[in-house]
């Protein structure tokens, strides 16, 4: 692939992505906010000169269109936190990724991926306490399900910060509203992400994924494979 844009790229899951591409040899351009830091894996690679950084506000869609050119694709891994302000899953899942397809498609950034969440557009969930954060994230779907792109939207279970899992646990991929709980650890959300990137089958497709020691070890191509 050409140059591969990845928002939210200094967050716990965008970092773990650029660091799979680039561990595959994709080039990335990794898109944060001019607040946010570099984990050191993506700060080492940025002096090395193989990364490239682009600081911009997400709120104004001529940035957004000035960060994207020149990309192939991209990855949508900005996701509003659970906090006391309730507004901004409604600014980040939804707005926020409205406009990030907006500009795809004024660019012709064809290839799309969404990191957004099991259960989404559910109602009744302990996160909606946090700003209807599901529905939100399932109003951004849509946008990007309706946008003409080819995408795939990724749903991760819960998400753990201990990458010794990935090695050992196998994932168990589902399509849209079939799975409810369990955990996966961000590395596999990553991994899984680039995989969706480089498999053709997968664009127009929601893919649930969760992962345990007991889950038998299998590709993404693999599965969709069988599921067709």
């Amino acid at each position: 692939m050409k140059r591969l844009a990845v928002s939210g790229a200094s967050g716990k899951t965008g970092w773990r992505i650029v660091d799979e591409a680039l561990k595959r040899g994709i080039p990335v351009r990794a898109i944060i906010r001019p607040t946010s830091h570099l984990p050191p894996a993506l700060l080492q690679a940025e002096q090395a000169g193989n990364l490239e950084v682009h600081r911009m506000d997400f709120n104004s869609l001529e940035s957004l269109l000035h960060a994207l050119q020149g990309c192939a694709g991209l990855v949508i891994a900005t996701g509003a936190r659970p906090s006391i302000n309730l507004a901004g899953p409604l600014q980040v899942d939804a707005v926020g990724v409205q406009s990030q397809v907006q500009a795809c498609c004024s660019l012709g950034v064809r290839r799309v991926v969404l990191v957004s969440s099991l259960c989404a557009g559910r109602w009744f969930h302990p996160l909606n306490l946090f700003g209807l954060i599901l529905v939100w994230k399932r109003v951004g779907e849509r946008w990007l399900e309706q946008s003409g792109l080819d995408w795939t939207i990724v749903r991760p279970g819960g998400l753990s910060e201990d990458d010794s899992r990935a090695s050992g646990e196998g994932v168990l991929f589902s399509t849209a509203d079939q799975q409810q709980s369990q955990s996966i650890p961000r590395r596999l959300v990553a991994q899984v992400c680039i995989d969706a990137l480089e498999e053709p089958s997968a664009c127009g497709q929601i893919i649930e994924i969760t992962s345990s020691a007991e889950q038998p070890q299998q590709s993404l191509a693999d599965w969709l494979a069988q599921a067709r």
